[in-house]
């Protein structure tokens, strides 16, 4: 709005100078090299008020004003009215047509010799072929933009181009590689031209939700929304609504989608953009066929041929698909099958989502002719696609948000597999929805000084806060740098590329061969329709065995959790201590007859593997009296059980030098008993070494813990709720996070962790695991003791001295923790991972 107001401006003072000019010719006749001076002027300053008009909505007045300049400009300025009319056509969506005036005009301004609008004119040209998915033909244009960008100075060209070039990386599916660039541009943005930020937030938003974090994409957009609402963009207000409805969309919030779909397609019609408009229109159809409705099928066939004559194939792919699942729905399978007959596969370099859906229908349609086997055909390809995207990217973050998008293949596999009654074939489908990020191998951070700079400065404030916490107070200011430069590294990590290796999902026949006749069980429980099954694997079969209520065990999980933190740490009157033991029986009870009642007796005194869903990963099943004095591991799926651990880092060279110490032991600050019980452990551990709490530095702790066989560490701990990555134990100078042992070259074979509730978990959107003792796991750890429950220290420090005299005397982890439980009835300590 200020820029029109200015070149409208202008307008008015060269229209008087000319007519000052007029009036002075009675006189003395004006130059003609001037008079054309003017008119050049006047066209320029005409074609820039077209552009401003349309930024506001007004792109009928735009190419008016255009059509204006058209006849007061010289012929060699010609290529410079193609180029922005061939702008305004792109803010239209009319792209062939923009296409064509941007061809015309780059060989016109090439001649001229006019660098100064054919360098923005191949920036337009590559967002159009962008816009197109024509990847390679767009990075040719930004090439050529970037280098005469940077000979004649031209920064915020080239940040332009940088940004684009992140759009093409997106395009191909490179995450890690987009996010980069739109990182760099926005350091480039912020310095030239902060403006352009709210637009790079909606292209960064696009990534985000290529990589399944729909409610981290949605946050960034409000602001975006709200800044181009104050500008009057009304263009980028529309694309960011439309975003915010596939946002909205992919973390189930279908009322909030519609408005946003409904906001966006008013604001493209407003502006004569009918393409987008169809883009808006098609995101409302996916929002209906979410919710259940297959009403408006055939406006989706319609819908994808007016996107087809736009030339945006892969949209026109996508609405089909829509259309044709609609048809489904609708029990019109001969028609579904005849639409999807003409539609040819998304070729190897199509978008994702295009890939999946195709895959979905297929299933879908295999389904609605009761051909099951051919669904699940397709249900597996598509789960496999994308382990195989997910494993592109180096960063934990990333790959869990990847996770949601299989939600939908995945629950399609289980419901077919339950239809089926083959307790097999549940266990295949339930393997394939379980901690597929443990099956990545992962991938170490390079050291980075702003990394670096950025984890010193959060353990430094984190320090700060928790002091103020402990002293009753808080610190708004701290908490709210604490949560930038936690972003800052968790942005840092999403650049680096995957290692693109998965180990491959396993099915019950290698777990049952690996049981063998030993005394090992697996146990399974599968959570399907708010219904939970025990799948008992081991002695050569599986059978399913069904449990109870999903909601009532989970609930009561909650309802335990809360009275053993109760009981933890506190001087409780002893009527209510009683009447929280009480509790605490009662619902021990209520989960023994929910989860272990129907298959208990049937496997007499075998060792556990149970296999939890992720609603009950923090379970403490020592505390069931069933299960007292039995060994149990709990894995987070038979794949990584199978394996031995999530994966195999490999050991840089001269990493493990003979003769270091069989364990570490480390005492953290605040912590009475931490002195008492790592010197009881040392003395049963003869080759170890010990750090007490003035030593136990964050650096210190690192370096002793990288490939050491046993590591016990007495710290209290902390959840982050928000980003588990930074879930904590405590140390002399700082936190010690999860982010931080997730980088190790070669974590510890076994570690325990005798403090607080660093067992607990987060449940991702996408059904994985989060947590301290998850990214223990993650990182490659075969076996991590912890609690998930909160432990009085003096307990903690009595379980582990038993602990570990059982585990110097040969005994496996599950076993030594099984009998080191027996004398604290109320001790949450779970075996995590391979036992």
């Amino acid at each position: 709005m200020v820029a029109a107001r200015h070149l409208r401006a202008g307008l008015v003072l060269l229209d008087r100078l000319d007519g000052t000019n007029r009036s002075a010719s009675t006189r003395t006749a004006v130059a003609p090299d001037h008079a054309s001076r003017a008119q050049t002027l006047q066209a320029r300053l005409l074609i820039s008020l077209a552009l401003a008009e349309a930024e506001q909505g007004r792109t009928g007045a735009g190419l008016l004003l255009v059509d204006q300049a058209a006849p007061l400009l010289p012929a060699a300025d010609h290529g410079v009215l193609l180029q922005q009319k061939g702008l305004l056509m792109l803010r239209l969506g009319r792209v062939d047509d923009a296409i064509r005036l941007l061809d015309e005009a780059i060989p016109l301004l090439e001649r001229a010799g006019d660098a100064v609008v054919l360098t923005p004119t191949l920036l337009n040209r590559a967002l159009v072929h962008i816009d197109i998915g024509k990847v390679r033909v767009a990075r040719q244009d930004l090439s050529r933009c970037t280098r005469l960008a940077r000979r004649h100075g031209w920064d915020l060209l080239r940040a332009k181009a940088i940004h684009n070039g992140g759009l093409c990386d997106l395009i191909n599916g490179d995450i890690p590689a987009a996010l980069a660039a739109f990182e760099l541009a926005a350091q480039l943005y912020a310095q030239l031209a902060s403006g352009f930020l709210p637009i790079l937030t909606v292209d960064r938003a696009k990534a985000l939700l290529a990589a399944g974090l729909g409610a981290e994409a949605g946050r960034e957009l409000e602001g975006a929304v709200e800044q181009f609402r104050r500008q009057g963009l009304t263009q980028d207000l529309a694309e960011a609504e439309l975003r915010r409805a596939q946002a909205a969309l992919a973390t189930g919030d279908l009322a909030a989608a519609q408005a946003c779909c409904r906001r966006a397609e008013r604001g493209f019609r407003r502006r004569g953009n009918l393409t987008s408009a169809h883009l808006a229109r098609l995101m409302r159809l996916r929002v209906d066929l979410a919710a259940g409705t297959g009403r408006a099928a055939g406006q989706a066939i319609r819908l994808a041929q007016s996107l087809a004559e736009h030339g945006l194939s892969h949209d026109a792919g996508i609405a089909t698909l829509v259309g044709i699942r609609g048809f489904i729905r609708q029990r019109r399978t001969t028609h579904a099958e005849r639409l999807l007959g003409t539609l040819p596969p998304p070729r190897r370099g199509a978008p994702l989502d295009l890939r999946l859906l195709w895959r979905v229908t297929r299933a879908e349609l295999s389904l609605a002719r009761g051909r099951h086997s051919a669904a699940l055909v397709q249900l597996r390809a598509g789960l496999r696609l994308l382990q195989d995207y997910r494993s592109r990217f180096g960063s934990l973050d990333l790959q869990v948000g990847a996770g949601t998008l299989g939600v939908e293949l995945a629950h399609a596999g289980l419901d077919i597999a339950v239809q089926t009654g083959s307790a097999a074939l549940v266990f295949a489908w339930s393997e394939r929805s379980r901690a597929q990020v443990f099956r990545i191998r992962p991938v170490r951070a390079p050291t980075d000084p702003a990394t670096a700079d950025a984890l010193a400065e959060l353990r430094q404030l984190r320090s700060l806060s928790r002091e103020a916490e402990l002293q009753g107070r808080r610190d708004p200011r701290t908490q709210s740098r604490c949560a930038a430069l936690e972003r800052r590294i968790i942005e840092r990590d999403r650049h680096l590329p995957g290692t693109r290796y998965s180990t491959p999902v396993t099915t019950a026949g290698p777990v049952i061969r690996e049981l063998g006749d030993g005394p090992q069980v697996i146990v399974s429980i599968v959570k399907h329709q708010g219904r939970l099954t025990a799948q008992l694997l081991g002695h050569g079969q599986i059978q399913s065995i069904p449990l109870g209520d999903s909601t009532v065990a989970e609930e009561t999980q909650r309802r335990l959790l809360s009275d053993l933190d109760s009981l933890a740490g506190r001087h409780l009157p002893a009527r209510l201590a009683d009447a929280v033991r009480s509790s605490t029986r009662h619902h021990t009870d209520i989960l023994t007859r929910e989860l272990l009642m129907p298959w208990i007796d049937q496997i007499s005194d075998d060792d556990l593997v149970i296999i939890p869903p992720v609603s009950l990963a923090a379970m403490p099943w020592a505390l069931l009296p069933r299960l007292r004095g039995r060994p149990v591991t709990v894995a987070p799926s038979a794949s990584t059980w199978l394996g031995g651990r999530p994966a195999k880092p490999r050991r840089p060279p001269g990493d493990d030098p003979p003769g270091g110490p069989t364990a570490v032991l480390v005492a953290g600050p605040g912590l009475a008993h931490a002195e008492r019980e790592i010197d009881a452990i040392s003395a049963i551990h003869p080759n170890s070494r010990a750090i007490r709490q003035d030593e136990a530095t964050v650096q210190t702790v690192l370096q002793a813990l990288n490939g050491v066989p046993v590591a016990h560490i007495a710290a209290h701990g902390h959840h982050h709720q928000e980003n588990v990555l930074f879930s904590c134990l405590d140390l002399i100078d700082g936190p010690l996070m999860a982010y931080d042992v997730y980088g190790l070259n070669s974590p510890p074979t076994h570690v325990v962790l005798s403090a607080c509730d660093v067992g607990q978990t987060v449940v991702s959107p996408g059904d994985e695991i989060l947590g301290f003792t998850a990214a223990l796991l993650y990182a490659g750890t075969r076996t991590v003791i912890s609690s998930v429950a909160r432990v009085p220290d003096e307990t903690a420090a009595d379980v582990m001295s038993a602990y570990h005299k059982q585990l110097a005397a040969g005994a496996e982890p599950a076993h030594a923790l099984a009998f080191a439980s027996l004398a604290n009835p109320l001790a949450s300590f779970v075996c995590f991972g391979a036992g």
